[in-house]
């Protein structure tokens, strides 16, 4: 099997409008109806169901308090973009952070989560980011763990990493796959 995979020569929202074509174009070939999205602030979400129209667009956001206590990042204009276009938008602990953040933030010490976020860097900011919204749409019931899915994250702002891969649930991570890269930035 031959596949094509776009590399993008620098990371960042300025790939959002080409790796959201590169999915949607891919996602026809596979018939797959479902795609996940990471966006800190909804922007790429609110593009996302646009360009997705017709097909299940899970959107996963900052959980609230990340970047300071009681505040949520999805901008209010984007949630009602998102939601009215029938985008469903999921916000909770990020699946390789949760507690192990605590004790990050409190202990100064690293645990299991942030090695394999790490690990996983190694690939991409992008590559780390899709693979932990898998884990926690999964986790939510917001997408089947027998259906392939596209999942959309980036480095920063803006999306410029986007796969094909089987979500399950984190208590399964290690039989997470990743099928197919579609894009990423080339290092």
């Amino acid at each position: 099997m031959e596949l094509r995979t776009v590399y993008f020569d620098e990371p960042g929202e300025g790939n959002t409008d080409e790796v959201l074509r590169i999915a949607k174009q891919r996602a026809k070939e596979l018939d797959i109806k479902t795609i996940i999205v990471a966006s800190t602030r909804g922007n790429t979400g609110a593009k996302a169901v646009e360009v997705f129209k017709g097909m299940k667009v899970v959107v996963v956001s900052h959980f609230t308090g990340m970047r300071e206590p009681n505040f949520q990042e999805l901008t209010d204009e984007n949630r009602q973009k998102i939601e009215s276009k029938g985008g469903i938008i999921l916000t909770t602990a990020h699946a390789f952070t949760g507690i192990g953040g605590a004790m990050r933030k409190k202990f100064n010490m690293y645990l299991l989560g942030d090695i394999i976020a790490s690990t996983l860097r190694v690939f991409g900011q992008g590559m780390k980011v899709v693979c932990e919204i898998a884990l926690m749409a999964a986790d939510a019931g917001l997408v089947r763990t027998d259906e392939d899915v596209i999942v959309i994250g980036g480095s920063g702002r803006g999306a410029d990493t986007a796969v094909v891969l089987r979500p399950v649930n984190s208590m399964d991570f290690f039989d997470l796959k990743v099928k197919e890269i579609l894009c990423k930035p080339h290092f």
